[in-house]
């Protein structure tokens, strides 16, 4: 019978907070909720109720209390939170003024930079100062292309703490992928930095800023990122351009306006590979609840602790991430290439910091364990009790690797949601075990379910991932979608009224769930619907491939599926190869999941959060175009794709 692989200590129990959220909300309720379970229930079926209890215990703020919590309408997405509250998201941010560290901003290079909570708040003040001379205001847009770094966080709490919203990017992206996604909402200030470092290589940005800021007319100034004082000489923007060391000083105390409970706050974006990215706007209010549930409950994210989530300024990772402030936190910030100058890089911060709560990306493990990677035997750990993963489904292998390599007294955390809601709807839990391959439980307030193609509720099944009832982190819409049809289309229209996540998901008899990749890209020959993660976790247990994609090609009035592998360096595709990976594949899945043909490149094409893009190959292996190549992070990868011989016969 299978055991979990980790179960917590009594002790742990005990001193975790959502052990203290449970009893607090037994004492208040007046309801016996004796384990993880009750209380789930109980927060979905009196959603008011919980919310206002997490308000209470996390002691928010409002200067203006709600006139009630929750209005629905008749069907999602019609409803109303809070509504009458006014608080101010930086401000909840910004509550400590002590020593106590706050940033930890690391480079690849090696440079370090700290920041207490009273320094980061004078910081913030400074910039706000400015911000507000300059003319920012409420609704005004800050966009910004940076690296993970401090000046980030700062720009964020500055903007916002103004009412402005703030919009972020990876400075990996093209100038095109910029202007995709700040073109469409019309910034006042972009923020950019003239040069970052990654993987060995320093890139400069400053021909690309300017190519970007010539295209956006709004854009009043151009807030430029660089050590060097004359940065901006020679770029033909340079009328418009300021330094940031000369921008502002660090001084005072921060002033905060204070604004709606779903007043927009960020605008994040979808991933824009299959047409420009949507532009996801996200509400203040619902954002900080959902982030300090996640965080302070489901993460146990405590004061002294510090948390660290390898990320880019482009992934909703680093918007949660900078939440952790608001637990009182010490985040680690580190910008720069995972992988250099060796694989345990990010292993050497989790000593070097006194990292408590890690985060990364299932690929980012499954790299560690194709290198040969140790950390148990080469490190210490000793402060590491939570290691996070998302950005895709982390494989039971890797369950293995974690405890069997890393770390056996851990809570391994693979968490799920999406840009789309700027949190979660499967994450961790203090209070449970670990499963091999399962997330351990849906979010407390989230009523998600799996449901089947009629729309039921299905258990030990594949099916639909959805979420039965609104919640607060619901996004407010998207921009320019006044009649918001396109924000309709793109959630409820699958089941009517439910928002439909379009992961294709499994519930296990644990209560925990399991993600076998996107449904936009379920492959389904002979009418029988496997998902992609359930092939590349077979696959990727061949010590020859480092990767692969899978997608569906339409072949004699069927499909049939095509595997493409990235192997070891000096390793070829042969015919034993072949033969072994189809082997393992019908050994551990289904001789369905086999794929009929099987290809070998060089790369696999990815978002630059990470995520592989099977329907932009589908689109190539057909003949169709690609949308919106500047979205990917190896647009190049796409050419090993396009009209392979192989995929004829």
């Amino acid at each position: 019978m299978q055991q979990p692989l980790w179960t917590p200590s009594a002790e742990r129990i005990k001193a975790s907070r959502m052990e203290a959220f449970r009893r607090f909300v037994e004492q208040r309720e007046g309801l016996p909720l004796p384990d993880y379970p009750a209380l789930h229930a109980w927060s979905i079926s009196d959603r008011a109720a919980f919310w206002r209890a997490i308000v209470e215990f996390f002691d928010v703020r409002f200067s203006t209390p709600a006139s009630y919590i929750l209005r629905e309408g008749p069907a999602m997405p019609e409803a109303h939170w809070f509504s009458g509250a006014r608080l101010n998201l930086a401000e909840q941010l910004l509550r400590r003024r002590d020593q106590q560290p706050a940033l930890i901003a690391i480079s690849e290079d090696g440079c370090r930079e700290q920041f207490s909570y009273r320094q980061l708040a004078q910081h913030v003040a400074g910039l706000q100062c400015s911000l507000r001379e300059a003319g920012i205001g409420v609704g005004d847009r800050v966009a910004a292309c940076l690296p993970n770094s401090w000046q980030a966080v700062v720009g964020m709490l500055a903007a916002t703490s103004l009412g402005a919203i703030w919009s972020s990017c990876s400075p990996d992206f093209g100038a095109q992928g910029i202007l995709d996604r700040f073109g469409q909402i019309e910034p006042r200030l972009l923020i950019g930095c003239a040069s970052y470092q990654y993987a060995g290589k320093r890139i400069d940005l400053r021909e690309r800023l300017d190519e970007v800021v010539a295209q956006l007319p709004t854009v009043e100034r151009l807030l430029l990122v660089s050590s060097e004082p004359d940065a901006s000489a020679g770029m033909r923007a340079a009328d418009r351009t300021v330094l940031w060391s000369d921008f502002y000083t660090p001084q005072g105390e921060p002033q905060f306006v204070q604004l709606p409970f779903e007043q927009p706050l960020y605008i994040l974006y979808s991933s824009g590979t299959t047409g420009v990215p949507k532009c996801i706007v996200h509400g203040a209010g619902g954002t900080l609840l959902q982030h300090l549930k996640e965080l302070g409950l489901h993460t146990d994210l405590q004061p002294d602790d510090r948390l660290f989530y390898y990320t880019t300024c482009g992934w909703m990772m680093w918007n949660w991430l900078v939440s952790g402030l608001a637990l009182g936190a010490t985040l680690v910030l580190y910008d720069g290439a995972p992988f250099n100058p060796h694989s345990e890089r990010l292993i050497d911060l989790i000593d070097a910091e006194d990292i408590a709560i890690f985060g990364t990306s299932a690929r980012y493990l499954a790299a560690l364990e194709k290198a040969g990677s140790r950390p148990r035997e080469s490190h210490r750990l000793s402060r590491l009790r939570t290691l996070l993963s998302t950005g895709s489904p982390l494989a039971p292998e890797s369950f293995d690797f974690v405890y069997r390599e890393i770390k056996a007294d851990l809570c391994l955390a693979s968490i799920s949601g999406g840009t789309d809601i700027v949190s979660c709807f499967a994450l961790g839990n203090p209070l449970l075990p670990v499963w091999r391959g399962e997330l351990q439980c849906k979010g407390l307030g989230m009523d998600v379910q799996v449901w089947n193609e009629d729309g039921e509720a299905v258990v030990a099944e594949k099916g639909e991932l959805v979420c039965a009832r609104h919640f607060p982190s619901m996004p407010l819409g998207f921009w320019n979608d006044a009649d918001g049809s396109r924000y309709r289309a793109a959630y409820f229209e699958r089941f009517a009224g439910v928002w439909a996540q379009g992961d294709y998901a499994e519930q296990s008899l644990h209560g925990g769930l399991m993600i076998h990749g996107r449904s936009d890209a379920v492959l389904n020959p002979g009418g029988v619907r496997i998902g992609t993660a359930e092939i590349y976790r077979q696959v990727e247990k061949v010590p020859a491939v480092l990767e692969s994609l899978a997608i569906a090609q339409d072949w004699q009035g069927d499909v049939r599926i095509v595997l493409f592998v990235r192997l070891r360096e000096g390793v070829s595709l042969d015919a034993a190869l072949e033969a072994e990976i189809r082997q393992v594949i019908r050994a551990n899945a289904t001789p369905r999941h086999v794929p009929a043909k099987i290809l070998q490149v060089t790369d696999v094409p990815r978002t630059v959060s990470g995520k592989i893009v099977e329907l932009a190959v589908r689109n190539l292996v057909h003949g169709l175009p690609v949308k919106n190549t500047e979205a990917l992070a190896n647009p190049e990868a796409l050419e090993q794709y396009r009209d392979r011989p192989q995929l004829r016969d």
